[in-house]
């Protein structure tokens, strides 16, 4: 990975910690009922109509990895009294949920591939003298990755889970100019990791809640501190839910920003976001996740970010299939869709590697015009519990 650039992975709503969670219990009861009168009195009796719906309810542990099924049955009493109802009850932990964790003395596993695009456009202008032939240039920076991501947790209550994570990436960076040959880098290996910690703190029949803390370190970047407050709300099938996410950049180049290393350093050259030693990150978004049928699950969610110097809005929508209680699978794709770099001045430079202190080897080279930038994943998830 080149110094000093900037990952995607714990910064943009897409790549943000995907291990958060907590169950999501679904119950089926014959709950519709019709009054009727019988031809011999005038005594009303309740009858069910045979109708099932779903709906999540909080999930206790003792009763959390079994099913239980009990064939809806009725006895009509010939009194005034309603007749008593046998329910049907089944229940099952959904792995895909997005408050996901697992209870006391369970591990649980995310193993995720993602291929992950960035690109914008650019255009060179306010060139240094030395370089004026170079004024108006224009180009397109693009960075296709595929990662291999590892999320590993363990409850230590109930409540409480602890969280380890690896990702290795296999990536490209390229300046892919319009008129000249193309700059280009190859870097794959395993570079970032994180520990976490989650606690949820409240499961209710209609209410869930949850609070989230990591750290993740991005090899020869920064150093990321995150905080994550999610809640939601049940309805019938389907948990609406907010989120809101804190992260600061300890930047260990005082430097983050996009950039390449090739053989000749007049021709390494760094597109800087920001010069400083630190950055703050804040998202915030609401979603839904809802059970489709007994195996298969959607969560949409759309986060609006504040990446320090730029701002995005993301639309991020999953399908999971869970054929039993211990493994299911989950397709997804995130796309940004809005994001106010178009048209902002960055600064770019050159610099000669070796030389000591990073910023004493940048020189400045132009500004340069920022346009159509784009974020896109799509990915394949699979979940254990054990």
């Amino acid at each position: 990975m080149p110094a000093g650039a900037e990952t995607n992975w714990g910064t943009r709503a897409g790549s943000s910690v995907d291990i958060s969670g907590g169950p999501a219990v679904r119950t089926r009861e014959n709950v519709n009922y019709a009054k009727y009168q019988t031809r011999s009195n005038s005594a009303t009796y309740t009858r069910q109509d045979g109708k099932n719906i779903y709906y999540t309810q909080p999930s206790n542990r003792s009763a959390l990895y079994k099913q239980y099924m009990s064939s809806g049955s009725s006895q009509n009493v010939r009194s005034s009294r309603a007749e008593t109802v046998r329910n049907e009850l089944k229940r099952k932990y959904y792995l895909a949920h997005p408050f996901y964790q697992p209870l006391k003395g369970n591990f649980g596993s995310v193993t995720d591939l993602a291929y992950n695009t960035s690109s914008y456009d650019f255009t060179l202008k306010d060139v240094d003298s030395a370089f004026a032939s170079l004024e108006g240039a224009k180009g397109t920076w693009k960075a296709p990755q595929v990662t291999i991501k590892e999320d590993f947790s363990y409850g230590i209550t109930d409540k409480i889970a602890l969280i380890g994570m690896l990702r290795y990436d296999i990536s490209e960076y390229k300046f892919d100019w319009k008129d000249e040959e193309d700059d280009k880098e190859t870097d794959n290996g395993l570079n970032v990791f994180g520990l976490g910690a989650q606690f949820r703190v409240i499961d209710s029949s209609d209410w869930i809640g949850e609070v989230s803390a990591y750290f993740e370190h991005q090899k020869d970047i920064a150093n990321n501190y995150i905080l994550e407050l999610k809640a939601g709300y049940k309805v019938s099938r389907s948990t609406i839910y907010g989120l809101l996410r804190g992260q600061y950049i300890d930047v260990e180049r005082d430097v983050l920003g996009n950039g390449i290393e090739v053989d000749n350093p007049e021709r390494a050259m760094f597109i800087v976001y920001k010069m400083d030693d630190h950055a703050f990150y804040a998202e915030g978004g609401l979603g839904v996740f809802s059970v489709l049928d007994e195996d298969w699950t959607l969560n949409i969610e759309g986060i609006f970010g504040h990446y320090d110097w730029h701002n995005q809005f993301s639309v991020k929508g999953e399908i999971g299939w869970q054929p039993n209680d211990w493994f299911a699978l989950g397709l997804y794709a995130r796309a940004s869709l809005y994001d106010s770099a178009d048209g902002k001045d960055l600064d770019f430079y050159w610099y000669q590697p070796g030389v000591s202190g990073f910023e004493d080897a940048l020189h400045k080279l132009s500004k340069i015009s920022l346009e159509k930038n784009q974020e896109m994943s799509v990915g394949l998830r699979a979940i254990f519990q054990f």
